[in-house]
């Protein structure tokens, strides 16, 4: 470096420095056709999206029965619910019940359901669970976000929405909103063969001590709590646009593992009853009945595989209960 003369280190320099310009200048336009193919990509999901998911359309073969009783909406009704035992607690037949709840299931797709078959649904007694994360515009994650609130989101919201942590999000609602629309086109519910037990998935494992949660107040459902966007307002919607399509609407609030105490715990008690006095609320001015169950007898931890889904042995407990708190 000593055997560089004050011209050629001046040279040296302007030139380190015209190669940072250019760098971040490459970098620069890498981002922007980045963000200028996603919103293409968005702009074509948004178009093409269909409001039956693809995991709600392969079980909707189930409602060729014509069923009395539909059970609907997320995980903990889709692992919790014994539709084959709800018929013989009814004293009804095989496939006078059924199951059509999915992971993550939103009001919003089976509400699309509905209006895609109203046949089968104008004289039944659909009853839908409903889950923190649903309402919570707190939570964006892409495992759990629904699908449809985003469908409903402009490019430019959602850009906004999700970028730069929630990328994954976006991502997620584009492969499905092509799974969908290929799912409709192929008429998969209609076609899909029929889903053992009648639309039931039982969990069979229970989860290792350390995976547990300390406290469910902090839960990633109720991250950042905030009842007043978009998915609040679109999925209410639903749940009141369903009742003048069925005979009867009942909405659940399932309950939680009972080794948490919503006594001891005032962040979950509090989010918890500011989301049930939510569809409570709606449920009156709209005319669907609301069953929360923060606990069910004879329920206990060991018949939870998790802390929010129960394992085999809590089904018939759980389907037992549901059974008897559901009005005619």
């Amino acid at each position: 470096m000593s055997g560089l003369s004050i011209s050629e280190f001046t040279s040296l320099r302007r030139v380190r420095t015209a190669s940072a310009r250019w760098i971040v200048a490459a970098l620069a336009l890498t981002a922007l056709t980045w963000l200028v193919v996603l919103a293409g990509l968005l702009a074509i999901a948004n178009r093409v999206h269909d409001d039956v998911p693809v995991m709600l359309a392969i079980k909707l073969p189930l409602l060729s029965s014509h069923p009395e009783l539909i059970f609907a909406g997320e995980s903990r009704t889709e692992y919790q619910v014994d539709p084959e035992l709800a018929a013989q607690l009814i004293g009804k037949p095989q496939g006078s019940v059924v199951n059509i709840a999915y992971d993550a299931g939103e009001p919003l797709a089976v509400l699309a359901a509905m209006r895609r078959e109203p046949d089968r649904f104008r004289k039944a007694h659909v009853v839908v669970s409903v889950v923190p994360f649903l309402f919570n515009e707190g939570v964006r994650s892409a495992a759990v976000y629904p699908l449809d609130v985003a469908a409903r989101l402009g490019v430019a919201e959602q850009m906004l929405s999700f970028l730069p942590l929630r990328v994954g999000t976006m991502i997620r609602y584009i492969r499905e909103a092509f799974a969908s629309r290929l799912a409709a086109d192929r008429d998969v519910a209609e076609t899909a063969p029929l889903p053992p037990l009648s639309g039931l998935q039982v969990l069979n494992h229970t989860q290792s001590e350390d995976r547990w949660p300390a406290d469910i107040g902090s839960h990633a459902h109720y991250a950042s709590w905030n009842l007043s966007g978009p998915k609040a307002r679109f999925e209410i919607g639903a749940l009141c646009d369903m009742v003048g399509l069925a005979g009867k609407v009942t909405v659940v609030v399932p309950p939680w593992a009972p080794r948490y105490d919503r006594a001891r715990d005032s962040e979950w008690r509090q989010k918890d009853d500011q989301y049930v006095a939510l569809v409570a609320d709606a449920g009156r001015a709209c005319g669907f009945d609301v069953l929360n169950i923060p606990s069910v007898p004879g329920l206990e931890q060991g018949n939870y595989a998790d802390e929010m889904h129960v394992n085999a042995s809590g089904v018939p407990i759980y389907t037992h209960y549901l059974v008897s708190r559901l009005k005619p």
